[in-house]
């Protein structure tokens, strides 16, 4: 997969998960205020991990062609990272 390809398959599943968060935003609502604390601490978590991907997502669109590939490998640490998360939020 080349830079372009890549950089444009991430912001697509970066905005797939801030539709998981909001979704999750949604739900904690309905929640007694301990659960809907639990939400929200997991939700900030979320929210600071996907701010950080997205720096990684700008450190890639910058970098050249033949660095790309280590802000690759830091880009997907991070979102094996949050997808780990969501699975275990939403199962």
């Amino acid at each position: 997969m080349d830079k372009k390809a890549y950089q444009e398959k991430l912001e697509a599943q970066l905005k797939e998960w801030q539709a998981e968060i909001d979704k999750l935003k949604a739900q904690a609502e309905g929640k007694s205020a301990d659960a809907k604390i639990t939400y929200q601490e997991k939700i900030k978590q979320m929210e600071q991990k996907m701010a950080y991907s997205r720096e990684k997502l700008n450190k890639l669109k910058a970098a050249s062609e033949d660095k790309w590939e280590e802000v690759k490998k830091e880009l997907e640490k991070e979102t094996n990272e949050i997808k780990a998360q969501l699975k275990d939020i939403f199962s």
